[in-house]
């Protein structure tokens, strides 16, 4: 099924849109059936999990971490990272420029901004995200590359407030691309949408898509 699911998902997304497979807490094989299917992007919300199995799979893959990060961990997946979507404090962006840089490699990340309406979601404002992209300290860190922004919307079946969500970042993504001028900061990606809302993020603007029970099927969250 993996793989039927996989070939139906890409089939109803445009081109430009990048599917990552969400296959947190799923096993080695189910993750080897989709790279069989022709998935190269996989996202994980635990690092020790993502380093088990960077080293069990091929190495053509590209990491994605998709999970609240703390910044003690970072160095255990700086050596093969391909990109990092919640970053959502200054502190974990430096963290990451250090361990990169022992690895003499640029580590791509995306800002969490913060736009649910519900308290328990990570991120940064959009003015905060202002501050940040205006700071001399974000110019110094060289083995970062500021990539774009990740949002993660609230978990409601109201559409219009999820259109409304997606699109202010949207909106704010198009204005900083045209505002920020920096070696390391290239905004080209817009990480939105999961598996019960992908579509719609699509719909507003998200050219980065995380899904995994629609293609993995649901969870074992006791595994």
């Amino acid at each position: 099924m993996i793989k039927e699911n996989l070939l139906e998902i890409k089939k109803s997304i445009p081109e430009n849109v990048t599917l990552v497979a969400v296959s947190k807490t799923k096993p080695i094989e189910d993750l080897q059936e989709a790279y069989a299917a022709g998935q190269r992007i996989f996202g994980e919300n635990k690092i020790q999990e993502m380093v088990d199995k960077y080293d069990a799979l091929p190495k053509d893959i590209q990491w994605h971490m998709i999970g609240h990060l703390q910044s003690n961990k970072v160095k255990y997946m700086a050596h093969f990272v391909d990109l990092i979507h919640g970053v959502d404090k200054f502190s974990t962006l430096k963290e990451i420029n250090k361990q990169a840089k022992k690895h003499d490699k640029v580590i791509n990340c995306l800002l969490q901004v913060k736009i649910a309406k519900e308290d328990t979601k990570f991120g940064f404002s959009f003015d905060e995200i202002d501050e940040i992209l205006a700071s001399e300290e974000l110019v110094g860190l060289k083995n970062i590359k500021v990539a774009g922004f990740m949002g993660m919307a609230t978990f409601t079946d109201n559409k219009q407030q999820l259109e409304e969500e997606f699109s202010s970042l949207k909106t704010f993504f198009d204005l900083k691309k045209t505002q920020v001028d920096l070696d390391n900061c290239e905004l080209q990606t817009l990480s939105m949408g999961m598996s019960g809302d992908y579509t719609l993020a699509i719909e507003n603007g998200s050219n980065m898509v995380r899904v995994g029970s629609s293609i993995f099927g649901q969870r074992n969250y006791n595994a």
